[in-house]
């Protein structure tokens, strides 16, 4: 890969960003010379974002730091069709009403990594909507869809493996790709957008966009792609094991955010530093070298560094120091995630597996079953053999909760109300 000559180049270069680029030394030169304004785009499918975007989101911070305008293109109007790249069936139509309640509930987490403005570096956030909601299909057809030849779109791996595979596509989402590669040039014909960014399973709709507008009498654009990432054991990122990791707090609470960062695989957290903290690289290869029992130190900054970026320093330190407290000192810390249940139940009394299926330490009672009979559970600290363990009134203990623990990193507190 070649020595890159402009900050942003250089920054995703050493930073394990960088998948693939259409020009090296074309976008080079363009980033090293002025101002170049770059999007991404994001699907409206959920109200909250999750770890699995949060590379992207990186991708953009860094380019607005090192001096460049970045977009953030809310998919508005191709999320009612749905990208088909690599899926298995269709997606499940959204309504405009589900679409605009989902952007509102994304909004809310791009003000912490990028400046917002109408400075030319300052942040847009945009919605495809604006203009492909208005769209002319048969003007669009003349246009636009002259351009594309089926043959080559019926070529690229997200079309060609699911139709190996004898599922079905249908046409609206085989005019997703057509719908992507517009977005890009009419960016460019608003903003001067003259680079598109994503994960490299959009590589062939990127491409499809920089042929679109060189068709369609654009300046020349440009794509980078970064690794769609595993973690070492090769699971997807943004999953966990109790569902999706979220980026908004009102659905993943910050504890539990920097829990996540905290069990990093020793064979990630370097990885993870780079790609996910703004720590200098001088820094990251300083805490490379520790290793032993220092790799869960180095966790632990991990997970204060990344948690900081999207709640907030503050918030960060106090789930530390929940942690330290919880796992150090053994204390009960009030900060710990909480549900609550009727004082009037309690007084009856719950059964175990109910209460850990409501505290969402499993996902049923049969998976609350096989954690007990594994030794995993406990009761105020205390370890619970016994799967028909009914819960109640005597069980609160200081602070007027009970608390609830799977593991030795996964707890819960239980108020009464």
């Amino acid at each position: 890969m070649p020595s890159f000559k402009s900050d942003f180049l250089h920054i995703l270069q050493e930073r394990g960003f960088i998948h693939q680029t259409s020009d090296d030394a074309g976008l080079d030169a363009l980033l090293k010379n002025g101002t170049v304004t770059a999007y991404i785009g994001f699907d409206p499918t959920a109200s909250s974002l999750h770890v699995g975007s949060l590379m992207q989101i990186m991708l953009l911070h860094w380019l607005q730091k090192t001096g460049h305008r970045p977009i953030a293109l809310m998919g508005g109007g191709t999320g009612m069709v749905g990208d088909p790249s690599f899926k298995d069936e269709a997606r499940r139509l959204m309504t405009p009403e589900t679409i605009n309640e989902n952007l509102a509930g994304i909004k809310r987490c791009f003000s912490q990594y990028l400046t917002f403005g109408d400075g030319p570096t300052d942040a847009v956030m945009v919605n495809n909507a604006d203009w492909l909601m208005d769209i002319n299909y048969v003007e669009f057809l003349r246009d636009v869809g002259r351009h594309f030849s089926v043959n080559r779109m019926l070529a690229f791996d997200s079309v060609k493996l699911r139709l190996d595979r004898e599922q079905s596509l249908s046409f609206l989402e085989f005019n997703y790709m057509i719908l992507q590669a517009y977005d890009f040039v009419e960016l460019n014909k608003r903003f001067g957008c003259t680079l598109q960014m994503g994960g490299s399973d959009q590589w062939g709709n990127i491409i499809n966009g920089i042929d679109l507008g060189h068709r369609m009498g654009t300046p020349q654009l440009y794509a980078v792609t970064s690794p769609l990432l595993t973690t070492a054991s090769g699971a997807k990122m943004g999953k966990s094991a109790t569902g999706a990791v979220w980026l908004n707090a009102d659905l993943l609470g910050v504890y539990d955010f920097w829990q996540y960062w905290r069990n990093t695989e020793d064979a990630d957290v370097i990885r993870f530093l780079k790609l996910y903290t703004t720590l200098p690289m001088d820094e990251i290869g300083r805490l490379e070298a520790l290793g032993g029992a220092e790799i869960n130190e180095v966790k632990k900054i991990l997970a204060t560094e990344v948690t900081a970026l999207l709640h907030g320093k503050q918030a960060a330190d106090e789930a530390a120091e929940t942690a330290r407290k919880t796992f150090e000192e053994g204390a009960l810390a009030q900060n710990l995630p909480s549900i609550s249940v009727p004082e009037a139940e309690l007084r009856d009394g719950v059964g175990l597996l109910t209460l850990f299926v409501k505290a969402g330490l499993a996902g049923s009672n049969g998976e609350a079953r096989r954690h007990i009979k594994g030794g995993a559970v406990r009761l105020n600290d205390q370890q619970i053999t016994d799967e028909k363990r009914v819960v109640g009134l005597t069980d609160v203990v200081d602070g007027a909760v009970i608390k609830l623990s799977l593991g030795k990193k996964k707890h819960v507190l239980v108020r009464s109300d």
